[in-house]
């Protein structure tokens, strides 16, 4: 039984979990860094405590500081929300010799799967189709082997990346040779591990992934599918639920595969496996995500099924009480990610004070967001502000309520991603569906 939950994480993601406590009837503690001591999280937290500066390295990333922390504010439990410490396996393992549990999978899980040419391996073995790639590449030479055997355009990859980080599209030789040594170096510094693989490259794909849950009695519970292929250099800014290009049959068979993946590696815990999807409807394995995702808001609009406080009860050693292995949902979701970033200036950051703020609301609008008026954004983290999630009985009733939400947002202070995404849902490709992982690059080149 848990009591006292500390959350280890910023933003939008800390006030969430904050929230699935506060219902759940724990107390929820919150750490937080110097330049987060006037967010809304630590406003609205139980009980709070100072981790460390603005730099991520001496707080969110600190794990001394944060297990002290935890020592202090006696807390059972840690939520590391998403990002920073949510894959760790070394964190989790300090955890459990203090005595803390961690809300999130076994160390098993996350080193399995936090390699990702290790993961690839061990699902090619199942029998899951997996793109075809190399890894095990210690240097370049070999690399560029590789990468002819398999034939360009490859993605050059980091081992433990995520986020887009440490990846390069190479289309010739030439461009693997630069681009090699440049993803090696991101990779080590984002990750501290400059292990790279490569993969072939599917032109014009989607993106898409499916939500799982798994408790500690065996209980494996499958959700619809979330296209994610409206990206920006890997980095997701549109999702909507179910996919316009998954049909009953191709879902049928990502959720079975799914399925037989949580089998496989005994997973526990809220993950999400992400999928390519080629021309031809055929999947390939990608990666898994063990923790909970930024978009997992849709899911939880289609479905009535709360994944943080399911994640809790998880950890908790609580059984899903849930009549259903894959998950039935109804309408359709979309989720726009507002960053405080400037598109007409190639995404700069516009970290700032919010002088005026009006957040949309009405029938069918969802918003998940740590910000309010007077709130001043620090440019020390990530420029996300709030998640805009529309549902509808269509899709296209989703599509109005969003467009509507955008109109009705009003900030003023910083510069934010809202008009970029009042274009992309106007424009003929997004509204028939027909868009692609690239194809939000070609829009904003003007090659459409």
């Amino acid at each position: 039984m848990l009591k006292r939950v500390f959350i280890a994480n910023r933003g939008e993601i800390a006030l969430r979990i904050l929230r699935a406590c506060k219902e759940s009837g724990l107390t929820a503690i919150i750490g937080y860094s110097e330049a987060d001591k006037e967010s809304l999280p630590v406003c609205l937290a139980d009980e709070k405590i100072c981790i460390g500066p603005a730099n991520p390295l001496e707080s969110y990333l600190n794990i001394p500081a944060i297990i002290s922390a935890l020592e202090i504010t006696r807390a059972d439990s840690v939520h590391p929300g998403y990002g920073f410490l949510s894959e760790n396996p070394f964190f989790v393992e300090v955890c459990q010799a203090s005595g803390i549990v961690f809300i999130g999978p076994s160390i098993d899980n996350l080193k399995l799967m936090g390699d990702k040419a290790e993961a690839r391996r061990t699902i090619g073995r199942c029998r899951i189709p997996v793109i075809p790639g190399a890894d095990n590449l210690n240097d370049i030479q070999t690399a560029i082997k590789s990468a002819r055997r398999i034939k360009y355009p490859v993605m050059i990859k980091a081992s433990a990346g995520g986020g887009g980080r440490g990846m390069r599209i190479a289309r010739n030789e030439e461009e693997f040779s630069r681009f090699w040594h440049a993803c090696q170096e991101e990779a080590r510094i984002a990750f501290d591990n400059p292990e790279l693989y490569i993969e072939k490259f599917i032109e014009r794909p989607r993106h898409i992934e499916i939500q799982v849950l798994v408790d500690f009695r065996g209980g494996i519970f499958i959700f619809p599918e979330r296209d994610c292929s409206l990206q920006r250099r890997h980095q997701k800014l549109i999702e909507e639920t179910p996919s316009p290009a998954v049909d009953a049959s191709l879902r049928k068979r990502l959720q079975k595969i799914a399925y037989r993946i949580c089998r496989v590696i005994d997973y526990r815990s809220a993950g999400t496996i992400e999928f390519l999807v080629n021309g031809r409807n055929h999947p390939y394995f990608m990666e898994m995500n063990t923790r909970i995702q930024v978009e997992h808001p849709i899911t939880e609009m289609v479905t009535g099924f709360d994944l943080l406080k399911s994640q809790i009860e998880i950890a908790a050693g609580e059984s899903v009480k849930f009549p259903h292995t894959f998950i039935p949902f109804s309408g359709h979701c979309l989720e726009c990610r507002i960053n405080a970033e400037d598109p007409e200036k190639n995404f700069l950051p516009s970290p700032g004070r919010i002088e005026k703020l009006i957040l949309p609301g009405g029938p069918g609008i969802r918003v998940d967001t740590h910000i309010y008026e007077g709130y001043t954004i620090p440019p020390y983290y990530d420029s996300l502000l709030a998640k805009f999630i529309s549902y509808g009985r269509t899709r296209d009733e989703a599509i109005a309520r969003m467009q509507r939400a955008l109109k009705e947002f009003t900030i003023e202070g910083v510069v934010t991603t809202a008009p970029l995404y009042r274009k992309i849902l106007e424009h003929p490709a997004f509204l028939s569906g027909r868009y692609f992982v690239g194809w939000l690059e070609k829009f904003l080149e003007g090659n459409l």
